[in-house]
């Protein structure tokens, strides 16, 4: 699971170098993790004794609308606003399945869960830079926008991909990128890839096969062996490395505003690590 967001972490520094657009970038990487989770589901043996349920292949497929729909809001994010406001803009996405989960699932909001989202509201807007816009028009940029749709779709995908209980994690990871491929043909502009240099392919390669192939293996193959707090702390590791990546390798400089806004973020995130508390306020 470490090695999983550790991987994660620097997607946004190999992306920003393949040179394409996100929606054609999404599309290569459903392709890359579809021959390579699909090899795996082969030959473990999985996919002879698979239990097809209808309701569940259904649900299979509209997280896989949800994935996808997460994916290219989060690369447009990254195009716009730069690795580390939209990484953390996108791990909102814990506070908005809280926020959702109490209205869908009935679940009660206790004081920590409502504190938490408090601060994560407050940070965002300190990373858009509230203070220094003239209108609301301008506080709603492009990269707020496509980072706070990346984490719904994200969020939206978590909460509809809750409790399988029959296809195996190989099955839905392999179901999900290639009915997303399918998805997006349509939509790609396959002249987007003329003229790619060889290390624009290496980095989309990299996009593809490690950050989508191995880090899904490796992530559905670990969450099964670790508690939810274990894996809510492992979680932690994507953003931290996407940021020091960003600070170090590319030279991104955040403002005053946008330090307190990413502390705000990840510290309101800790805050749902918390043991809940009995009072509820929902």
């Amino acid at each position: 699971m470490s090695i999983a967001m550790i991987l994660f972490g620097s997607v946004g520094f190999f992306s920003e170098r393949s040179g394409v657009p996100a929606l054609e970038l999404v599309f290569i990487r459903c392709i890359c993790a579809m021959l390579f989770l699909g090899l795996f589901w082969i030959f473990s043996g999985k996919l002879r004794h698979e239990k097809w349920h209808v309701p569940e292949v259904l649900r299979i497929l509209l997280c896989s609308v949800f994935l996808i729909l997460n994916w290219v809001y989060f690369f447009k994010a990254i195009e716009v606003s730069g690795v580390t406001v939209a990484i953390s803009i996108y791990h909102l996405a814990p506070v908005i399945v809280m926020i959702l989960g109490a209205f869908i699932y009935k679940e009660r909001l206790t004081l920590i869960p409502v504190l938490a989202i408090v601060i994560c509201f407050v940070g965002t807007l300190a990373i858009a830079e509230i203070n220094r816009t003239a209108s609301v028009a301008e506080f709603f940029s492009p990269g707020l926008i496509f980072g706070l749709l990346s984490a719904l779709f994200y969020a939206l995908l978590t909460l509809t991909g809750k409790g399988f209980k029959y296809a195996s994690s190989y099955a839905i990871t392999t179901i999900q990128v290639a009915f997303g491929a399918l998805l997006l043909v349509p939509f790609v502009d396959f002249s987007a890839f003329n003229g790619l240099t060889e290390l624009n392919w290496f980095y989309i390669a990299i996009t593809g096969f490690v950050h989508t192939g191995i880090v899904f293996y490796l992530f559905f193959d670990a969450i099964r062996h670790l508690s939810t707090q274990m894996i809510a702390i492992l979680v932690f590791l994507d953003p931290l490395v996407a940021i020091l990546m960003d600070l170090f390798i590319t030279g991104f400089i955040p403002s005053m505003e946008q330090w307190i806004g990413i502390v705000l973020i990840f510290g309101g995130m800790a805050l749902t690590l918390m043991p809940k508390k009995k009072a509820t306020l929902i």
